[in-house]
C-alpha cells in the first residue's frame, strides 16, 4: 500500500500558530495563551471529534493526556500506543484550545472562532476516516445535524441510526459519572459495537 502524504505543513504551522480567539475574539478573548492540541493524519482511519481541551491537555499539549483519556481509550479497547498512532487515530475537537473555566470550576464552550475558521480544512485532508467517535453535544451538532437535536441522551440513544459511521457518546469526563450510572446501556449496549467497529476500522 502507498503511504498517505502527511498533511499540508503549512495548515499544520498556521492552525498552530492560530491566535484568533485572543487577537480577533467573538466575545471576550482567551484569558490565555492559546495552545492548538489535535493530531492528524491523512491515512487516519479512526476519528475523535470532541469538545476541546481541559486544563491538562493544555498544560500537556497532548490530547485526552487527562482522566478522561484513560476512559475514553478503555470505551474504545485501545492501549496509549494506538490512540497516539498519528497515522492511525485523528483527534479533532471542536475547538482547538482550552477555553477556559466558568464560575462553577466547569469547562467553558469551545470557542466559536475555531471550527468555523479550521474545521472544514483540517477534515477535507482526512479522507480514510471509516468511524468517528463523536463526543458531547457541540461536536454532534456539527457532524450530526439536525438529527442530533435532541441533546446527547437522545442522540446517544439512537446511536444505531449514525453507526458505523458515527458512535454519538457524552463526554468521559468524570462530570458524566452520574449520566453513565443513570444510563448503564450505554456500557452494555454501545460499548461493544464501538469497540468492534474500531478494531474494523483499524484493521489493515
Amino acid at each position: 500500500m502507498k503511504p498517505a502524504a502527511a498533511l499540508d505543513p503549512r495548515l499544520i504551522a498556521v492552525i498552530g500558530a492560530c491566535r484568533l480567539c485572543r487577537d480577533a475574539p467573538l466575545g471576550k478573548p482567551l484569558p490565555h495563551e492559546p495552545r492548538p492540541v489535535f493530531q492528524a493524519h491523512p491515512s487516519a482511519r479512526l476519528a475523535i471529534f470532541g469538545q476541546a481541551p481541559g486544563a491538562r491537555v493544555h498544560a500537556s499539549g497532548r490530547p485526552f493526556s487527562d482522566p478522561s483519556g484513560v476512559r475514553l481509550r478503555e470505551w474504545l479497547g485501545l492501549d496509549e500506543a494506538a490512540f497516539y498512532d498519528v497515522t492511525k487515530v485523528a483527534i479533532v475537537p471542536m475547538g482547538f484550545c482550552f477555553p477556559g473555566q466558568d464560575v462553577k470550576g466547569g469547562d467553558l464552550p469551545p470557542r466559536k472562532e475555531c471550527a468555523p475558521q479550521w474545521r472544514a480544512r483540517l477534515l477535507a485532508q482526512l479522507p480514510a476516516i471509516r468511524t468517528a467517535v463523536v463526543l458531547g453535544s457541540y461536536a454532534q451538532a456539527w457532524h450530526l445535524g439536525d438529527k442530533a437535536s435532541a441533546g446527547v441522551l437522545e442522540t446517544v440513544r439512537r446511536w444505531r441510526d449514525f453507526a458505523p459511521r458515527f458512535f454519538p457518546a457524552p463526554h468521559p469526563s468524570w462530570r458524566n459519572n452520574a449520566w453513565l450510572k443513570k444510563n448503564s446501556w450505554f456500557e452494555t449496549d454501545v460499548l461493544p459495537v464501538l469497540r468492534a467497529a474500531v478494531q474494523d476500522a483499524l484493521a489493515i
